[in-house]
């Protein structure tokens, strides 16, 4: 084994990506101490894809303070990578759920305008490309929040303008982009979207994920009737169907929004990151991949972070192994192409433990020489 990646996904409430695969290298430094060690930091467009895409990109933190979901001052922070030329952000850094109280949370008054306000402060800043994870939001106002900051503006019937909201959906007649940013025209966006639901409909944004956002059954109505208004509005306006477009109601709305407004472009998460960190390139010339994250399961296979690697590995005619610090075993595993799964804990060893930073670290280590052993005996010419 001449070189080998790792692209780890972090093991929550225990170690970043790169912890994970700078322990693992350790393994292999002595398993291995001649292999050509690559380590590429990843995350499957969630909670983490900023810090990932920052950290191996070698891009810096900003924050500015935007509005939060309810209008209040928050700090949001998001990187900037590739020389000043492109933004990561997360939209729950200014539009989240854990932002709000309890008793806060109503998808009828939230807007995702602080996240309009970031992506304005990025293209101030000289940004032009754009890599944004929509997931744990806690709105429902297919974007109109984030389009009003940047210029766009919604009128009803009568010529009122209206606040971007989940309430003001079925009250917009017109859209007019005559006041939006005049360097959107020049900015490309990549939106994180792992989820498939279309924008309304019983499987829409607002019967799907609304109740978790504060809705009651008649606020869910009300605002899959407005997401169905809107949708023909935005069809008047620019002739974009919105109606059963995968992902369009990811986020409430926001992912159609992106796509039919902003010319986005929706993929899966962790291949929006791959895609940023040119992991086919990394691919080249490698014999093996390693990746994992802290639990291997069923869900694993569902749009995470090693089911990405896998996808893009196998492309390229290159192994993969996985190692979580868990794994549950199931068929869908077994079939999955994962030429070989571990655990990097021992099933005697309890959770709490496992979890343990040291330990955790000590974990992989050791697993790394088990790893190489299986290169050894099914790879090697």
């Amino acid at each position: 084994m001449n070189r080998i990646i790792l692209a780890f996904d972090s093991f929550k409430g225990s170690l970043t990506s790169r912890e994970v695969a700078d322990a693992f290298a350790a393994g292999l430094a002595t398993s291995a101490p001649r292999c050509e060690v690559c380590k590429a930091v990843i995350a499957d467009g969630g909670e983490g894809t900023v810090e990932a895409l920052c950290d191996a990109l070698g891009g810096e933190y900003v924050s500015v303070a935007v509005a939060d979901p309810l209008g209040r001052k928050v700090m949001a922070r998001y990187a900037i990578v590739d020389g000043g030329a492109t933004a990561v952000m997360e939209m729950a850094a200014a539009c989240g759920l854990p932002l709000l109280a309890p008793d806060e949370r109503n998808p009828m008054k939230t807007s995702t305008y602080g996240l309009g306000e970031m992506i304005a402060d990025a293209i101030g800043r000289g940004c032009r490309n754009f890599y944004i994870g929509i997931g744990g939001s806690a709105t429902n106002d297919c974007g109109m929040g984030m389009l009003a900051a940047l210029g766009y503006r919604f009128y009803n019937a009568d010529g009122m303008l209206l606040d971007g909201c989940g309430a003001a959906l079925r009250a917009v007649a017109r859209i007019d982009a005559s006041q939006a940013n005049p360097l959107l025209h020049a900015c490309s966006f990549t939106v994180a979207c792992d989820v498939r639901n279309p924008l309304y409909g019983p499987d829409g944004a607002a019967c799907v994920f609304a109740p978790q956002k504060g809705a009651d059954e008649v606020m869910v109505q009300c605002l899959d009737a407005g997401l169905r208004h809107f949708a023909g509005v935005v069809r008047v306006y620019n002739g974009v169907e919105l109606a059963g477009v995968p992902g369009g109601g990811a986020a409430g709305g926001l992912g159609a929004a992106f796509m039919a407004l902003l010319g986005a472009e929706l993929r899966p998460g962790v291949d929006m990151v791959l895609d940023a960190l040119h992991f086919d390139a990394m691919l080249r010339g490698c014999d093996m991949v390693v990746t994992g994250e802290g639990r291997i399961d069923s869900q694993t296979l569902m749009g995470k972070a090693p089911a990405g690697v896998l996808r893009a590995a196998t492309r390229m005619g290159v192994p993969v192994v996985a190692v979580g610090g868990s794994v549950e075993w199931c068929d869908a595993l077994r079939d999955s192409g994962f030429a070989a799964i571990f655990a990097s804990s021992d099933a005697s060893q309890p959770l709490h433990m496992a979890m343990r930073r040291d330990v955790a670290m000590d974990n992989l280590r050791r697993v790394a020489s088990a790893v190489v052993d299986f290169y050894e005996r099914n790879f090697k010419i």
